[in-house]
């Protein structure tokens, strides 16, 4: 029982996160009308996701430190950080912060919004990597990738609450910045959370006859070398990079797609997509099951990625304007956004020894925060380059099919890395076709 208590605990202060992340991708279109931002401006603003994480290498850091000083300490760091990134974000959002002007060569408040979420990010990040290494110390030899599962479903409810609710919200009150606000709570309310859960690691660690850090302290730098050497931990964040490229950026350009495409009026086109990760909160801790009893880990992720190349072509497909067609390939795309996480986060544990983990887990964060920095902007610059289109009135539209078939051609090099990653297994003997919940790995 204290195991689930402290799984659910750790899942809220993941829900808020995945909240904040989240929350500007509806607002997109009331971004550009009423602060003015162009499609580049948002583009960057969401690339800034990987800002601190990938150059200064704060995701990495934060890993090592994971590994030296357990997940108590880097779990409440890096929520406090959460919190301070936020709330920057906001102050920039509400025009608390300077707005008018540039700030090298940038809308100031698009410069201290991407600023703010940059910090947010860190903490973000930092967090996702502590609660996984979390779930593997509590549930190791038990219903791992269900734990896992479980974890990434409840964090997925701050996706779809953010996807339906902020631009309600922030046409109720009258701006952005007030979902942000709503945001900025779900965090202050998590940071707390997560401090309970500390209360309830030390007793674990009690019971266990064992200080935290016991087994962090046989953490070397050395150690790095064996994890960067390791091929089946390269192809696991290879992976990850470009199945998540397909997705996260995906579902910041979603809302704008349902207006743009599919005709869905604007205050209520992040529903469609908002209902994606309602199908993973089933369906993720399923697979994730599936894989504790039966195995198949890499099969798994190879029928996910190829789910993904076929979803992302029918959605660059022309013509097609049914709001019906959109929804059914959400519903799709929920189950591939399923299959593969189930799979690939509760392998790493068979690839890299548990002492290694906080800086496995933090290197394929910080390969996977590459993407998430550069295909963003990537989209944002496209559709404000190829696909803009002006009308008489003044009205902006956009045509998303460059962008869909970016999205596509990135499946496509996510399923020969999920083939690649079977053959390594077989190479290897890995286990990733082998059952999770049998006390060893």
């Amino acid at each position: 029982m204290a195991r689930w208590t402290a799984l659910g605990i750790v899942s809220f202060t993941m829900m808020a996160a995945y909240f904040m992340t989240d929350v500007m991708s509806p607002l997109k279109g009331m971004l550009e009308g009423v602060e003015r931002w162009s499609s580049a401006d948002y583009g960057l603003f969401t690339s800034a996701y990987g800002w601190f994480n990938v150059f200064l290498l704060l995701l990495f850091l934060g890993g090592l430190l994971l590994d030296k000083k357990g997940v108590r300490f880097t779990g409440m760091l890096a929520a406090t950080v959460m919190v301070i990134g936020a709330s920057v974000k906001y102050l920039a959002l509400a025009k608390i912060l300077p707005v008018e002007g540039t700030v090298l060569g940038v809308k100031a408040q698009v410069a201290f919004a991407s600023v703010g979420f940059a910090l947010f990010a860190v903490g973000a990040e930092i967090a996702g990597v502590t609660v996984t290494k979390t779930i593997v110390k509590w549930f190791k030899g038990h219903e791992m990738a269900l734990a896992m599962g479980l974890q990434v479903a409840v964090a997925r409810v701050g996706t779809a609450i953010a996807l339906i609710f902020a631009n309600p919200l922030a046409t109720l009150f009258g701006g952005v910045s007030y979902a942000v606000l709503f945001g900025l709570t779900l965090l202050a309310i998590g940071l707390l959370t997560f401090f309970i859960y500390t209360l309830l690691d030390k007793k674990f660690d009690r019971q266990a006859g064992k200080i935290e850090t016991s087994s962090e302290d046989e953490f070397k730098l050395s150690d790095v070398k064996l994890v960067l050497t390791n091929h089946g931990f390269w192809l696991i964040a290879l992976l990850c990079v470009l199945f998540y490229s397909c997705v996260f950026p995906f579902l910041k350009y979603a809302t704008d797609l349902m207006v743009n495409k599919f005709a869905v009026d604007e205050k209520w086109a992040g529903l469609i997509p908002g209902l994606l990760p309602f199908g993973t909160i089933l369906l993720t801790p399923l697979f994730g099951s599936i894989y504790d009893k039966k195995g198949k880990g890499a099969t798994i992720m190879i029928v996910g990625a190829l789910m993904l190349v076929g979803i992302h072509a029918l959605f660059a497909a022309p013509g097609i304007s049914s709001w019906v067609y959109a929804l059914s390939l959400m519903v799709a795309l929920g189950v591939a956004f399923s299959l593969v996480p189930s799979a690939m986060w509760p392998s790493v544990p068979k690839i890299i020894p548990e002492k290694q983990l906080g800086t496995a887990y933090s290197l394929i964060f910080w390969v996977q925060n590459i993407g998430l920095m550069v295909v963003p902007y990537l989209i944002g610059v496209v559709l404000d380059r190829f696909c803009k289109a002006v009308s008489d009135e003044g009205s902006i539209s956009y045509d998303y099919t460059i962008p869909m078939l970016i999205f596509t051609a990135l499946a496509v090099l996510s399923l020969f890395v999920a083939i690649m990653l079977k053959r390594e297994d077989k190479r290897s003997g890995y286990g990733l076709e082998n059952p999770n919940a049998n006390g060893k790995f």
